[in-house]
C-alpha cells in the first residue's frame, strides 16, 4: 500500500490524482489540503478518509470542522497546517498540486521529512530551484515531475546517461491564439482565453498557456529538474499536443514521448515510478493521426516567452519577479481589470524595475514576491 498526501486536492491535478486513487486499491490517501472549496474537500474526505486535512482559510477550516465532525479527521489551517500535512509521518509521497509560491515551504518540509515529491507546483522550482534541487540530493529524496512535458523528458531520460544530454525540446500547443498578431489580441476576452484547444486545466494555467508564459515557466522548471542551461532548451510548437516533449543526445539521436493529451498518465507515472500501471482511456491511433506538424514559437506577438528566457539568463531573484508579476497580472485579467496584452507588459515593467539578488533565500524569494505585487499596484494606481 502506497500512502500519499495531496496539496491542492480540489484543483485540476488534485482531482485527477484522486481519480487514479479511486481505480487503484494499492494507493491510500493520508492527507488532503485545499484553499477555500470546502464543499468538494468535504466530499473527498468522506470518500477517501484521510486522517488530516488542511484548509488555507481559518473561517473555512472552522466550517469544515463542523461539516466533518462525525469523522475521525483532524483539520488544520494556514501555512502551519500545510507544513504539518507535508511532514505527516503516515505518508511517503507528497503530491504538490497547489498553485503559487505557497508551495515552497511545504515542499521543503516534506523533503526534510524524507518524502518523495510528485511535483506539479512549477513555481517551487522556477523561484527556488537553486534551493530545492540541492536539498533533494542532500535528503536523498526524488523529485518526480507531474507536468506532462517534464514527465515526458523524465521518461525519455530513463536509463540514459544524463551527461550525454545535449538539448531539451520542450513542446507547446501554441494555445488558443496561435497564429494571431498583437492587433488581433487587443480585445481578447477572458472567455476566449479560457478555451484551450487540447487540455482541460485550471483557469490560471489556461491563461498562462494562452500568453505562452506557461512555456516560459516550464523552461525554467526544466532547467533545474534536468540540469541544463536555458540555451540548451528549445521550444517547439506541436499544435496537437501528441508529442509531450523530446530530448536530443550528444550523438544527435532524439527520443520523444508521445500520448493522448491526458494528465492522468504523468500523474500515475509519478505515483508508481519506476513501474508502469495500466491506465484506461483513449490510445493514439497513428492511422487516424496521419501527421504531426511543428512550428517555431512566436515570441514577437507573445513576448511573455521571450521575457522568460531573459529572466532565466539573469537568474537569482528575477524568475521570482517574472512569476509573481504574471500571477498578479493573470488574476487582474481574470477579474477583467486589465487587457490580455497587459499581462506581458506588466511582467516586463516589473522585471526592468527589479534589482537582482543572485542567490535569494526562501525569505528573500517571498519578500521579492510581495514587492512585485506592490509594484503592480503602484503601476496601476
Amino acid at each position: 500500500m502506497k500512502k500519499i498526501a495531496i496539496l491542492g486536492s480540489t484543483g485540476s491535478i488534485g482531482t485527477q490524482t484522486l481519480e487514479i486513487v479511486r481505480t487503484n486499491k494499492d494507493l491510500m490517501v493520508t492527507a488532503l489540503a485545499a484553499g477555500t472549496n470546502i464543499e468538494l474537500l468535504e466530499a473527498q474526505i468522506r470518500e477517501f478518509r484521510p486522517s488530516l486535512a488542511a484548509v488555507w482559510s481559518e473561517d473555512k477550516a472552522r466550517e469544515l470542522k463542523t461539516r466533518v465532525g462525525d469523522l475521525n479527521v483532524r483539520i488544520v489551517t494556514g501555512m502551519e497546517g500545510l507544513i504539518e500535512l507535508a511532514e505527516q509521518k503516515e505518508s511517503e509521497l507528497l503530491v504538490t498540486a497547489i498553485v503559487g509560491m505557497i508551495g515552497i515551504r511545504p515542499t521543503i518540509a516534506a523533503m526534510r521529512a524524507g518524502k518523495d515529491i510528485a511535483l506539479a507546483n512549477k513555481e517551487t522550482l522556477v523561484t527556488a530551484g537553486h534551493i530545492i534541487m540541492p536539498l533533494a540530493r542532500e535528503c536523498g529524496v526524488r523529485i518526480l515531475p507531474v507536468d506532462s512535458e517534464h514527465s515526458a523528458i523524465f521518461q525519455c531520460l530513463n536509463g540514459e546517461n544524463r551527461g550525454e544530454l545535449h538539448k531539451i525540446l520542450l513542446t507547446a500547443s501554441g494555445g488558443p491564439f496561435r497564429g494571431k498578431k498583437k492587433e488581433e489580441l487587443k480585445n481578447v476576452q477572458v472567455e476566449d482565453a479560457l478555451k484551450h484547444p487540447n487540455w482541460s486545466m485550471g483557469r490560471k494555467i489556461t491563461i498562462d498557456s494562452a500568453t505562452l508564459v506557461n512555456k516560459g515557466l516550464e523552461m525554467m522548471e526544466a532547467r533545474w529538474l534536468f540540469g541544463v542551461e536555458p540555451e540548451n532548451i528549445q521550444i517547439v510548437v506541436q499544435p496537437k499536443s501528441i508529442i509531450h516533449s523530446m530530448v536530443e543526445f550528444a550523438d544527435g539521436a532524439v527520443i520523444a514521448q508521445l500520448g493522448t493529451p491526458d494528465m492522468k498518465l504523468p500523474i500515475q507515472y509519478a505515483l508508481y515510478y519506476p513501474k508502469r500501471r495500466y491506465l484506461s482511456g483513449e490510445r493514439l491511433d497513428f492511422w487516424k493521426l496521419k501527421q504531426i506538424t511543428f512550428e517555431e514559437p512566436d515570441m514577437e506577438n507573445f513576448p511573455g516567452l521571450s521575457l522568460a528566457f531573459d529572466a532565466a539568463a539573469a537568474g537569482g531573484s528575477l524568475p521570482t519577479v517574472y512569476n509573481a508579476a504574471n500571477e498578479r497580472a493573470v488574476a487582474l485579467f481574470l477579474d477583467k481589470k486589465i487587457g490580455f496584452l497587459e499581462i506581458p507588459e506588466l511582467i516586463g515593467r516589473c522585471m526592468e524595475a527589479h534589482k537582482v539578488q543572485k542567490a535569494p533565500s526562501v525569505e528573500e524569494i517571498l519578500q521579492t514576491e510581495a514587492e512585485t505585487y506592490d509594484a503592480i499596484e503602484s503601476m496601476l494606481g
